[in-house]
């Protein structure tokens, strides 16, 4: 009787444990889709007025709804989307990611969403004219991001200036404490149309593919997400989100 009490608590102990597990069929919820995101990254997801928005988070919500899910956001700082990832703490990651083969041995990516690419920001008033002015000067980058190796890969003589948050980056070239800031190019547009005082580099440093990151074991999930985007484009509802964050004229200026 006693070993029979055993082995029926031992199994409800297994049971329990296997319920809170990060990843078991009973710790996850199959009509909800957990979403991690850094949202300090204008227009594509950023606070306003205590509510998260911007263009990553529209096309995340829609993907979503088309999936016939409901998101549950998980905010994070973008150093730790990737590794959260893989470490199970949440389903996918949004977050102006660009697709990268370092990134892409340790997670799957869906299809590319959006274009992109790495843009140099600076004083209106700067002598930086072109990307070859950017070495030997100081230049603020966003830790974690592609910025910080292709520098140190293409510009070895640039002093790096790494702060944790997008807005730091620009809050130093303001201040004269970093030359530029280079990151992605959705982002120093906005922040020129909304902050007087700036420009940013004609030529951009970099042309690259922004891609919602999945584990490399749900290779379903990506897939899914995948025909939930093909879905959205062919319903109009891309288009319109697109239209929402990147006018016509403001996509012009972008480019």
């Amino acid at each position: 009787m006693k070993l029979k009490n055993l082995l029926c608590a031992t199994s409800l102990g297994i049971a329990m444990i296997a319920a809170v597990l990060p990843g078991t069929a009973a710790a996850q919820d199959s009509n909800v889709l957990n979403v991690a995101t850094d949202a300090t990254f204008p227009p594509m997801e950023f606070v306003d007025k205590g509510q998260r928005t911007g263009f990553d988070i529209d096309i995340m919500n829609a993907l979503a709804k088309a999936m016939g899910k409901q998101v549950q956001w998980t905010d994070i700082d973008f150093k730790g989307l990737i590794p959260g990832l893989v470490a199970r703490r949440f389903d996918a990651a949004i977050s102006g990611i660009y697709i990268t083969p370092e990134r892409s041995q340790v997670v799957d990516f869906t299809q590319s969403y959006f274009a992109g690419g790495l843009s140099a920001l600076v004083k209106v008033d700067s002598p930086i004219k072109t990307l070859a002015d950017l070495n030997g000067k100081k230049v603020t980058v966003q830790v974690g991001t592609k910025s910080v190796n292709f520098l140190r890969d293409n510009y070895p003589q640039v002093q790096r200036v790494e702060v944790e948050k997008n807005q730091e980056m620009f809050d130093l070239v303001g201040i004269g404490r970093a030359d530029a800031a280079v990151t992605g190019k959705p982002a120093a547009y906005q922040f020129v149309r909304t902050r007087p005082g700036f420009r940013v580099l004609d030529k951009e440093l970099t042309t690259e593919a922004y891609g919602i990151a999945v584990r490399k074991d749900e290779p379903q999930l990506r897939d899914q997400m995948n025909a939930a985007l093909a879905k959205i484009k062919a319903d109009g509802t891309y288009n319109a989100i697109v239209q929402k964050w990147f006018s016509a004229s403001a996509a012009a200026s972008a480019k």
